[in-house]
């Protein structure tokens, strides 16, 4: 039984071992300057979608407040003809009253 625990603690301790090392292994990696220069250019390129990204976008407002205008004008187009047509309406309506 002591034998079990013993190795259980031995299990233990050497996972711990490894993990610091390849904890140390992993920061030394991570500071070189090959690594910095991935992280510089993984940087440029995502700035350079996020550009990409934005300029689109703007475009697609910019669509959009378009068709927003023309909708609005052809909706108060539609307002005038019905206004129109129910001065039309209301004159024949007083026209006829009045015979």
């Amino acid at each position: 039984m002591f034998d079990f625990v013993n190795e259980s603690k031995i299990r233990k301790a050497a996972y711990f071992a490894g993990g610091v090392l390849f904890g140390t292994a992993g920061i030394k990696l991570l500071a070189s300057k090959d690594a910095k220069k991935v992280y510089v250019n993984s940087l440029a390129a995502a700035l350079r979608v996020k550009e990409g990204v934005m300029k689109t976008a703007v475009t697609i407002q910019e669509n959009a407040e378009d068709i927003l205008a023309e909708a609005n004008q052809i909706n108060e187009e539609r307002m005038e003809e019905e206004l129109a047509f129910e001065d039309k309406a209301f004159k024949d309506w007083e026209e006829q009253e009045e015979k």
